[in-house]
């Protein structure tokens, strides 16, 4: 039933036609509210559209109601927690941001996953974040991001933050 309810606004998307997609989810979130993959669809091709747009054509706060009442709905879906996590840190949300990106890595831990590709970039953008509110990187209310990203980092690259710390302390 879900897909037969995502299928029209996928191909509206596909042709194009992000606005007519959008109408479309949002048509449907009125009968079918608790579909968590409705909200989640209709955050993500509300952020594209912002993203074209490069603007704020949809409220951000719109799109995070979206992305929370998807994760709401469908606690143990883990993609949901990494793009909502994502969106926060696109808006400069940053301690929203840090604190649902470790949501997703204890989820990953739990699950015996190692660090992978959503929390390497996460660790990127983070710090590029950090750069944007202090250039410096040395203020006190920044530090434990930065580290968080660095572990993130040394993590995806298959270290743990020991051996890391080993690793470039070595002479060798």
């Amino acid at each position: 039933m879900v897909e037969e309810l995502l299928e029209k606004p996928i191909d509206l998307f596909r042709n194009g036609d992000i606005d007519g997609a959008l109408a479309d989810l949002e048509g449907k979130l009125g009968s079918h509210a608790d579909v968590a993959e409705l909200h989640h669809m209709w955050a993500e091709f509300a952020n594209l559209k912002n993203m074209e747009a490069q603007d704020d054509v949809i409220p951000g706060r719109k799109i995070m109601n979206a992305y929370k009442k998807a994760m709401e709905l469908d606690e143990e879906n883990m993609e949901y927690i990494a793009d909502f996590a994502s969106f926060a840190l696109e808006c400069r949300r940053i301690p929203v941001a840090v604190k649902e990106f470790q949501r997703y890595a204890r989820r990953l831990e739990l699950e015996d996953i190692p660090v992978d590709e959503v929390l390497y970039t996460a660790s990127r953008n983070l710090v590029d974040a950090i750069e944007v509110m202090d250039p410096s990187r040395k203020e006190a209310m920044v530090q434990p991001w930065l580290k968080q990203a660095l572990v993130w980092a040394v993590g995806a690259l298959g270290y743990s933050t020991e051996d890391a710390i080993a690793t470039l302390s070595s002479e060798d």
